[in-house]
């Protein structure tokens, strides 16, 4: 009888631990490279091994900012989320993964300058997200008016404005990997890339400050296993590779290398930037 009761009891733990895996809901905005970290972390079980049931979801426009103010989703992992950074909303970011912009003004294969943009339309995904912003700090970088020189058109997810861009509905447009190389390859031209001009974190952990509140070890967690998802990007060339061939099906082998080692330059350059700081403190 004992024995019986030591073995329920064994049960009873187990389904319990198992019950206690802290269930969460992730988006991302888009399926580019950028914003790789928490659905490698999910597919590769670094969420799972820190207590952490994820559903990652994409969730495009200003749809993100209502459903993080409302708690219908847990974390974002776009900086452009309204509010993160102004505090206009009850959302704070708590970690940064990529620490510049990876986007990239790429126009048509007449258009070899970003001067040459000058009375030309410019595609972007909305008029209050990150890719307007890059866009009209690189314009003005190379001298044109963002306000009077150039037309901006919103045209949603970054496939959107591949697809605009190559069908001759816009003079360019801001592209992230790997769709930059693929519209290269294809014959258009990349004028500038942001990282290039600006230093601005693009994507991160962004979270409900009730949830900073009350969850703080389960945010813990969540950035952990995005650190780890990182490493793994950094130091398993065939497996990042692999992985990035299921997220953006349709692309060649080749935009696959070229967006790993971007990002992963753009995460040394974070691992620069933090040792810079240590030194100054």
């Amino acid at each position: 009888m004992r024995k019986i009761l030591v073995a329920l009891l064994t049960v009873f733990l187990f389904h319990g631990s198992v019950d206690a895996a802290d269930k969460i809901r992730i988006s991302i905005s888009n399926l580019s490279g950028q914003f790789m970290t928490f659905p490698l972390a999910h597919k590769r079980g670094f969420l799972k091994e820190e207590g952490i049931e994820a559903e990652i979801i994409r969730v495009t426009g200003g749809a993100g900012s209502a459903a993080l103010s409302s708690g219908d989703l847990d974390y974002g992992t776009g900086m452009a989320v309204g509010g993160a950074i102004t505090g206009a909303l009850p959302v704070k970011v708590v970690a940064c993964f990529v620490p510049a912009p990876v986007f990239a003004l790429v126009a048509r294969p007449e258009v070899k300058t970003v001067q040459e943009l000058k009375g030309k339309t410019v595609g972007i995904s909305t008029f209050g997200g990150l890719s307007i912003f890059g866009a009209r700090v690189i314009v003005k970088h190379f001298g044109l008016d963002p306000d009077k020189d150039v037309k901006f058109v919103a045209i949603g997810a970054v496939e959107a404005r591949f697809i605009r861009l190559t069908q001759g509905l816009v003079d360019a447009t801001m592209l992230a990997p790997p769709l930059d190389s693929e519209a290269k390859k294809k014959g258009f031209n990349i004028l500038a890339r942001a990282e290039d001009i600006l230093i601005f974190p693009e994507t991160g952990l962004v979270t409900g400050v009730k949830k900073i509140q009350e969850k703080a070890d389960e945010i813990k967690r969540v950035i952990k296993a995005g650190i780890r998802a990182n490493r793994y990007i950094r130091t398993d060339r065939d497996g990042t590779i692999q992985f990035i061939m299921g997220m953006a099906e349709g692309q060649s082998r080749g935009c696959h290398g070229h967006l790993r080692r971007r990002v992963q330059g753009l995460q040394r350059r974070s691992s620069h930037l933090r040792k810079g700081a240590a030194r100054d403190d």
